[in-house]
């Protein structure tokens, strides 16, 4: 019955709008709580599933004071509900800090059950972190199931590299460019030679076949 609460409470807001008052703050809470949630489903959290079950249901409870406060001005609510975003902000800002401080725990003690947890569950940015789990796998990758993210990632990085090959044969590049201009150069110049000398050629036996008729002519007198 818990559990089924803590799913419906989570539900709930996660696909409402965040209230407008205080937005700044309050963006970060409501936006990060699903990451957080998900903590529940990592071993080494076991011991703060009870701490965050009730954060997330202090978490929807304080959002729907911002929405009783987006509806009216209550200078009484307004401070109340500005200092439980304070002190929801320092819970958010301990658990991101803790899910940071496992990642880089999990590779430094090659506890691969708990890498591969964390990156699975979105609780970092893979993306900031991308070349970094992709080079921790290709280390260890013989006790690292890649299903998940770091296949997906692997797959990114295959597209990318075989969308690089395909502009390589498509663009060629500038060194390639200057190299066939050069060529191109070499032949007109080449066949311009040939077209002078064959000229040449042909100017040189018309000449000698008028001195032979000359020399024809004038024997005959």
């Amino acid at each position: 019955m818990q559990k089924l609460l803590f799913i419906t409470l989570l539900t709930t807001f996660l696909y409402a709008n965040n209230p407008l008052p205080y937005a700044a703050l309050g963006d970060v809470i409501y936006d990060n709580v699903e990451t957080i949630a998900h903590l529940k489903t990592i071993e080494s959290y076991d011991v703060y599933k009870d701490d965050i079950e009730k954060y997330v249901s202090d978490v929807q409870a304080t959002k729907e004071m911002g929405y009783e406060l987006q509806k009216k001005t209550s200078n009484i609510l307004k401070k109340e509900y500005l200092n439980k975003l304070r002190e929801l902000s320092k819970k958010n800002d301990y658990y991101l800090r803790s899910i940071q401080t496992n990642y880089k725990e999990s590779m430094k003690n090659n506890n691969y059950k708990l890498f591969s947890q964390i990156i699975n569950n979105k609780l970092i940015d893979v993306q900031k972190h991308k070349k970094e789990i992709i080079d921790y796998y290709y280390a260890h990758q013989d006790n690292i199931d890649k299903e998940g993210v770091i296949e997906d990632l692997l797959n990114e990085d295959a597209k990318l590299r075989a969308l690089k090959e395909a502009q390589k044969k498509h663009y060629k590049t500038k060194k390639q460019l200057e190299a066939e201009r050069i060529q191109r150069i070499r032949e007109n110049d080449r066949a311009e030679r040939l077209k002078i000398e064959e000229d040449l050629e042909k100017d040189l036996n018309k000449k000698k076949e008028e001195i032979r008729k000359l020399q024809i002519k004038e024997l005959s007198r």
